[in-house]
């Protein structure tokens, strides 16, 4: 690391103007959560593995800032050349900026890695002391990065309608009306997961998420595709080209959005009739000459594209895609709550794809708990009774501390997370896991983002809580679910934290709220049990998950449950400001530990929906189970009183 930031230190004093600073973000060029291996820079120049997070180099100090999810595992991955800044705790970078670097200071950053939003916010703070935002021509991290992987060239691969459930003909023509109405002549798409949608198109550039790195400009005239031609067959480009797309190499977006900011795009492409008669109410024809201005999403787009555009002729708006695509369902609880379900096919496939999950996530606690023959990790009489002397999933109990024969290979975090993707890699339509999966014993299951490695991963412990966060890539769904069992005698204190986070998820999974509620508003029904004990979690209550697309505590151990929920509508006996009103479905299967549930702190109501949802599983799952995994899951999911 030393080397790194002597080397980026030179770069900086060398470079015209000289900088103060050198601000290197996580993010890639449009502006993802997880990226390639090559646009890792954050993690090259920090040693800090986590998705969030934005390193600060000066001439004699290196800061890293993130949120709350990261801090142990920060403070873990950082040398002592770094210091840590906790998002929510220190001053932001922008303000620790603004007063602790030089009045007239430069401070660097890659246009292409950082966002409209970002960055205006930034030159608004460092305006206060006469401080400069200093746009890089090129990203001085990659000047220093010796062995930087090459860029990605998978293949494109077009999303079956089957799938997918809307045409491109369709998106595109509901997508230009939203520009006729916003007086738009075109939207540069710039997020990964909105181009593939769109276009209906999928790909392996980042791991886990099945995403092109392309861009999209669309046009009341034309649709441009900015991607690497040489992951784009001939039949895929046929594909592509039938709905009125012209295909161009990625860089070609630099120069062709100075094309559109000076209306010159259609002209010079000469695809002025490429509409493709998408517009067949005629709102696109109506005042064509009117609308000028150009769609940019600033939370999305980078600073380098938007730098092109004439800042009095642009529309700085959420992109409409952003809730096109999220209209079908949200994980664990919404960020926004405005949604009616638009896409039958989309959501059909989710619930779907959720029932082989929950399969596969039983199949994998009945496999911990019991006998795994011929497994893919040769674990002879891999299970955590004959292993470890655990008192299993149902009976409490220490364990006895079994001695393991030298032929038994040990069961770890990181045996036991690939034992759970072969589980899901046997079901239809599996194409691989949304994330890494979070394998965590004890201690590490209370690193949020935890990432299990084998040379250092914990082994399992019958005595010691383990978590499990993990999903898969279907292509008719994409699934994130996360479950906390003991397999010993859990403390008193852990059933306790067990059943407060229980009951946080069934009062929020219970919740009927009127149309047009914020997330937030909800957010306090999943906290107030655990208020009670004076315990909370540094991150979010949920996040949206795509369809084929992206997904997205401290102390001794963490405890969390995460099922995926559906918007729904829901009659009430009243309508108070006809607003309607709505609730949530269910639709990821697989039971809760009752042994780790203290029963006397549930209410007759919450036992009732325990009881409820266990015979839901029961009967979903059953068709999916051979006779020793249903005998499981019949006792796993007996009903239960107080």
């Amino acid at each position: 690391m030393a080397e790194i930031l002597s080397a980026l230190r030179s770069l900086m004093a060398s470079h015209s103007p000289p900088l103060h600073a050198l601000i290197v973000p996580s993010e890639d060029y449009h502006q993802s959560e997880y990226v390639s291996d090559r646009d890792k820079r954050r993690e090259f120049v920090s040693g800090f593995t986590g998705s969030a997070g934005l390193a600060l180099i000066t001439k004699d100090e290196a800061r890293l800032w993130t949120d709350g999810r990261y801090f142990l595992q920060a403070m873990q991955q950082l040398s002592d050349q770094w210091q840590l800044m906790r998002i929510g705790e220190d001053p932001s970078v922008d303000s620790w900026i603004s007063d602790n670097l030089p009045r007239e200071a430069a401070i660097g950053v890659d246009p292409w890695c950082v966002s409209v939003d970002t960055a205006q916010r930034w030159e608004r703070a460092f305006a206060k002391n006469q401080q400069k935002l200093i746009q890089t021509s090129s990203n001085l991290v990659d000047e220093v990065w010796k062995n930087q992987p090459p860029a990605e060239t998978n293949p494109v691969i077009v999303h079956p309608l089957e799938f997918a459930g809307r045409s491109v003909a369709e998106k595109l023509k509901d997508l230009r009306e939203k520009l006729a109405i916003e007086r738009a002549r075109g939207i540069i798409i710039t997020a990964l997961d909105e181009v593939a949608w769109l276009y209906n198109i999928r790909g392996s550039d980042v791991s886990y998420c099945p995403v092109v790195h392309a861009f999209a400009i669309v046009t009341l005239n034309s649709a441009f595709l900015y991607v690497d031609k040489r992951k784009v067959s001939s039949k895929v480009s046929s594909s592509i080209q039938e709905n009125g797309i012209e295909v161009r190499e990625y860089g070609a977006v630099s120069s062709d959005v100075a094309l559109l900011a000076s209306n010159q795009l259609d002209k010079d492409t000469g695809l002025s009739s490429g509409r493709n008669d998408v517009c067949e109410t005629g709102t696109c024809e109506a005042e064509e000459n009117n609308n000028d201005l150009i769609w940019v999403d600033p939370a999305s787009c980078c600073y380098a594209l938007f730098s092109k555009l004439d800042a009095k002729k642009m529309l700085l708006q959420q992109s409409p895609l952003a809730l096109a695509k999220a209209l079908k369902v949200v994980d664990a609880f919404p960020i926004w709550l405005n949604l009616t379900i638009e896409n039958p096919v989309e959501l059909d496939g989710l619930r779907n794809a959720h029932i082989r999950d929950g399969a596969a996530v039983v199949q994998y606690l009945v496999w911990l708990d019991k006998q795994a023959c011929n497994d893919a990790i040769s674990l002879s009489n891999a299970q955590m009774q004959e292993i470890y002397g655990a008192s299993g999933y149902f009976l409490e109990g220490k364990g006895a501390s079994k001695k393991r024969s030298r032929e038994t290979m040990k069961l770890t975090e990181v045996t036991a997370s690939d034992k759970l993707e072969g589980f899901r890699a046997t079901k239809e339509h599996f194409r691989g896991l949304s994330f890494p999966t979070i394998s965590s014993v004890g201690p590490n299951a209370a690193v949020i983002h935890y990432s299990p490695q084998p040379e250092t991963c914990a082994e399992l412990d019958p005595d010691s809580i383990y978590l499990f966060d993990s999903g898969a890539q279907y292509l008719d769904g994409t699934t994130d679910i996360t479950r906390t069992v003991h397999f010993g005698k859990p403390s008193e204190h852990e059933k306790a934290c067990y059943t407060s986070v229980l009951k946080g998820h069934i009062a929020l999974g219970n919740a009927r709220f009127p149309n047009g509620t914020n997330g937030h508003a909800l957010d306090i029904l999943a906290r107030i049990p655990l208020w009670r004990y004076g315990l909370d979690y540094r991150h979010g209550t949920g996040h949206g998950i795509g369809s084929y697309l992206n997904v997205h505590e401290d102390g001794n151990f963490g405890i969390r449950l995460e099922n995926v929920l559906v918007i729904k509508e829901v009659d009430t006996e009243f309508n108070f400001g006809d607003k309607g009103y709505l609730s949530f479905e269910h639709i990821t299967w697989a039971p809760y530990q009752i042994k780790l549930i203290d029963l006397s702190l549930l209410t007759p109501e919450e036992i009732e929906w325990l009881n409820t949802y266990h015979s839901k599983c029961r009967e979903i799952l059953a068709p999916s189970m051979d006779k020793n995994e249903l005998d499981w899951l019949k006792k796993a999911t007996e009903p239960v009183s107080a």
